[in-house]
């Protein structure tokens, strides 16, 4: 997950449901996606934490993950949107054979390991909220439909160690960091294999019980066929 995402307040005070629900969110399939790319860039760029000067690279950077992950099995992309675009979300499923776990430091959590290997993993690749938004639960929204559109049972990400905001935001709501990974980084244009170290988070969907506190477990009554 490389996109900046917003720390949000809880609900309560302050909240505004009405404008909340005035933010639609909608599926877009591949062919939508590819038309409204730079759309997309453009609203990354507005969302973005880029410093003055930097936010080409980060618009080119965004949408060369956009035009890969478009090509991936399964690829899915969340539109919300009041006025304007207000915000997206997009992933796909994670591969069965597991290379989505690829540099992983150490041993996968076996329960993550039956997961992916049942086909009830889902990558949420990125998400972007535009900061002027009146739905300050936006984001959160967008994860949740996404996941639930696709009946995944967890939820993964990748965050660079570096973006500590996105980190912590993703904490607060529930995700879990089971380690780290280390990738060849999309924004190394001259050097497309130097590697970056990556925080691996989760986010467990299933019930939370003495014996899977956590909520890792793995039914093999919600198998999906081949």
């Amino acid at each position: 997950m490389t996109a900046p995402l917003r720390g949000e307040p809880p609900r309560g005070e302050g909240s505004t449901p009405s404008h909340a629900n005035a933010v639609r969110l909608r599926r877009l399939n591949r062919w939508q996606a590819e038309t409204l790319r730079e759309d997309l860039a453009d609203l990354y760029v507005e969302s973005s934490r880029a410093q003055a000067g930097q936010e080409y690279r980060g618009r080119e950077a965004f949408l060369r993950r956009l035009t890969g992950d478009i090509r991936r099995a399964g690829f899915a992309l969340l539109i919300a949107e009041d006025s304007a675009f207000a915000g997206c979300a997009y992933g796909f499923p994670v591969p069965r054979e597991g290379t989505w776990w690829r540099g992983f430091h150490g041993t996968l959590p076996q329960s993550v390991e039956q997961l992916t290997a049942s086909g009830h993993v889902f990558a949420i690749t990125e998400i972007v909220v535009h900061p002027h938004t009146d739905d300050q639960d936006l984001a959160r929204r967008l994860q949740q439909r996404l996941l639930a559109d696709h009946h995944a049972s967890l939820g993964a990400t990748l965050v660079d160690q570096a973006d500590a905001p996105a980190y912590d935001a993703l904490l607060s709501w529930g995700w879990q960091d089971i380690g780290s990974i280390r990738r060849p980084s999309d924004s190394m244009v001259l050097r497309p294999s130097a590697p970056v170290l990556l925080r691996a988070l989760i986010l467990p969907l299933g019930p939370r019980t003495a014996a899977r506190p956590d909520g890792l477990a793995h039914e093999n009554r919600t198998q999906r066929p081949d």
